[in-house]
């Protein structure tokens, strides 16, 4: 959808940005020519009313005229600054929750046309830790969002819970990067809960950024189905080149890079880096059908995204 929305905004600021130059540099002229003539054919000056109609152009010109410059902001805004997202599910629990509005930088990772997503300025790459809204590998037409945790050239193993990482060795004239791992510090159990169970919440400090993460104690660990990588046992991965590996801070409950791989760099829309609303949502039966409503804005989440 989001994919139709862009190529329909583009669509329209080019028949409207035609339509806007061609009357302020072809059409009005014309009509200014048409004043003059008319006039001096008059023997008395021209009222005010038969002025506006020679000057006024036509109402699809008169409206596309109005809407280009609304509409060329918006895609501009949209496609190479700034784009509104909501949050659709809780994978990314504590960090983002069901019911957040998010905004996502589109530059910070390079600009791309808004059609065919094909970049022609790199600015610059993800870090790790970074939160990432990115095109679904397996269905491209669906946006994802979930946080960076290897790099292009990073051993990851998740195990027993425990994340583990080994950056990319850069720097030829010093020893390269020990598997280390992500220290986590326990902060409370059961403030969040999902189908019925408490989850655990813990303070996970990575390389270059600390934000914090749910695990579920109570339930086994989901090896069997990770991605298996060629060569290397399940749960550990080696980061190709141009790829990424993304999980959701919500661990035992995110279907993420661990189940079906890595996020290609021309997958990435951008960063999430605020929240700018939030709300609450409450279960209501309607014609016995259960539905979320807005119950109450959380004013208390918007904010910048750790």
């Amino acid at each position: 959808m989001a994919m139709y929305f862009s190529l329909f905004l583009v669509i329209i600021t080019i028949v409207t940005g035609v339509v806007y130059f061609l009357d302020k540099f072809v059409y009005a002229p014309k009509r200014q020519l048409n004043l003059e003539a008319t006039q001096e054919q008059c023997a008395q000056p021209l009222d005010e009313v038969a002025i506006e109609k020679i000057t006024t152009p036509n109402a699809w010109i008169d409206t596309s005229v109005q809407v280009f410059p609304v509409i060329a902001f918006v895609l501009i805004l949209r496609s190479f600054i700034y784009e509104p997202f909501q949050i659709p599910s809780g994978s990314m629990m504590p960090t983002l929750l069901d019911g957040d509005f998010i905004l996502v930088n589109k530059f910070n990772y390079g600009l791309r046309e808004p059609v065919a997503r094909n970049k022609f300025i790199n600015i610059g790459s993800p870090e790790r830790g970074d939160v990432v809204v990115f095109k679904y590998p397996l269905q491209p037409e669906i946006d994802y969002i979930k946080r960076v945790i290897g790099l292009p050239g990073d051993r990851i193993i998740y195990r027993n819970k425990s994340l583990y990482i080994q950056q990319k060795c850069t720097d030829t004239s010093a020893p390269c990067p020990k598997m280390e791992q992500v220290l986590t510090t326990f902060k409370q159990t059961g403030e969040y809960q999902q189908m019925g169970m408490p989850l655990t919440r813990y303070e996970s400090v990575m390389p270059n950024k600390t934000h914090e993460i749910l695990v579920n104690n109570n339930t086994y660990p989901q090896n069997h189905r990770f991605f298996n990588q060629p060569g290397l046992k399940k749960g550990e991965w080696l980061v190709p080149e141009g790829g990424y590996l993304v999980m959701g801070d919500n661990r035992d409950n995110s279907t993420d890079g661990r189940f079906w791989g890595f996020v290609p760099e021309e997958n990435l829309v951008g960063e999430a880096v605020a929240i700018w609303m939030s709300f609450d949502f409450e279960r209501k039966q309607q014609d016995f059908i259960p539905t979320w409503v807005p119950s109450g804005v959380r004013l208390s989440r918007i904010g910048g995204i750790n």
